[in-house]
């Protein structure tokens, strides 16, 4: 009986043992067990919170006036005396706008530089170096620098206008320099050009190597600037449409056009934007143009798992200057302090009806121009 019951046991032992050889091991080991490497656990997908910038526009910005003539005789030094020197009146009306936003950006039209040898020019703007503060104090934080009065005070006044921008941290883009403003971990490009002097082909060659160039940079979103079009058009010609639409298919997110001082209506073209005019801003170069209305241009951009995304657009419109919006006038004296037209008033409709029926002589413009976030 005994030895039946040993046998009865080692049989039992031996299926035990081809069970336990046949059965697969399923379980995860976290360490090398008798010289096997170490199975590894499987590998976590994250997503990220999608990140969310705004971005702002305005068209041309002039400070100093003409000062070919006797500079006292100014519209922006009259004004300044006016405010005792405070250089943050220029903008007071549309920083709580800027200020929220995560990049603004505006056509520099003039000089910062105390030189005096200037071009002949029928107007020559100029303002001190120290009088790029009113950008600074506006919260405008990037300008495009290329236009016709760059050079108004030739070389000179150009380099004073650079290293003023540098010493106020304003990043600035010019044909030849690409400006980029980090915001929220988004990298934003901006490219500038003028199509003076027969410009046009070279830059449809030109411009889209340069925006190649800006996503080597890694620039995450790309806008480009236009000083482009005929003075006091509403409409863009053919060469501003064919330029811009060029420019979007070169991998463009956004293009900005002025020169015109008349606001322009907006392209949806191949998913993208294209603002062919925003017109006059805070400009010395006249006191009562014949049409003082404008708008403020913002768009939305999403970063999601390192992809970025065009969102919405709105505008809102004002006057460049607040006597104008106060009155609810298109014309009238211009103080150089662009204000929002009320949302009740003749000049808000006024702005809107006008881009909406210059749009129909485009083949891509914008359905409507909603005034607040979708």
């Amino acid at each position: 009986m005994r030895r039946s019951l040993i046998v009865f046991v080692c049989l039992i032992l031996l299926v035990g043992v081809v069970i336990a050889e046949t059965v697969p091991d399923t379980s995860f080991r976290f360490g090398p067990d008798d010289g096997q490497q170490a199975e590894e656990a499987p590998e976590i997908q994250t997503v990220t919170e999608p990140v969310e910038i705004i971005i702002s526009a305005v068209g041309d910005v002039t400070l100093g006036g003409n000062m070919r003539g006797n500079p006292r005789s100014s519209m922006y030094t009259k004004a300044l005396a006016e405010k005792e020197g405070d250089l943050s009146y220029f903008f007071a009306n549309v920083y709580d706008i800027f200020s929220q936003d995560d990049l603004t950006i505006v056509n520099f039209e003039g000089t910062l530089t105390e030189a005096r040898d200037y071009k002949d020019n029928k107007f020559c703007f100029r303002a001190p170096p120290e009088h790029v503060e009113v950008l600074s104090l506006g919260s405008v934080e990037a300008v495009a620098f290329e236009n016709n009065h760059v050079m108004d005070f030739k070389q000179q006044g150009y380099d004073d206008t650079i290293q003023a921008f540098e010493g106020a941290g304003i990043v600035y883009a010019t044909d030849g320099h690409l400006g980029i403003y980090e915001a929220k971990g988004i990298k934003v490009g901006m490219l500038a050009y003028q199509t003076f002097n027969g410009a046009y082909e070279r830059l449809r060659e030109q411009v889209p190597q340069d925006i190649e160039a800006a996503r080597r940079e890694g620039c995450d979103v790309v806008i480009v600037s236009y000083h482009w079009g005929e003075e006091s058009e509403y409409v863009p010609h053919d060469r501003q449409t064919g330029l811009g639409r060029l420019t979007i298919d070169a991998g463009a997110d956004l293009v900005l056009g002025h020169h015109s001082h008349r606001h322009n209506p907006i392209e949806y073209y191949n998913s993208k934007y294209i603002v062919y005019s925003l017109g006059n801003f805070s400009f010395s170069g006249h006191s009562g143009p014949a049409d003082m209305d404008t708008f403020i241009f913002q768009q939305k951009f999403i970063m999601q798992d390192g992809v970025v995304s065009m969102g919405p657009f709105r505008i809102i419109p004002c006057s460049i200057s607040s006597i104008t919006a106060e009155k609810d006038l298109k014309t009238g004296k211009n103080d150089l302090a662009p204000t929002p037209f009320a949302l009740d008033s003749k000049g808000f409709a006024r702005v809107l009806a006008a881009l909406e029926e210059n749009g129909k002589k485009l083949e891509y413009a914008v359905d409507a121009y909603p005034t607040e976030w979708e």
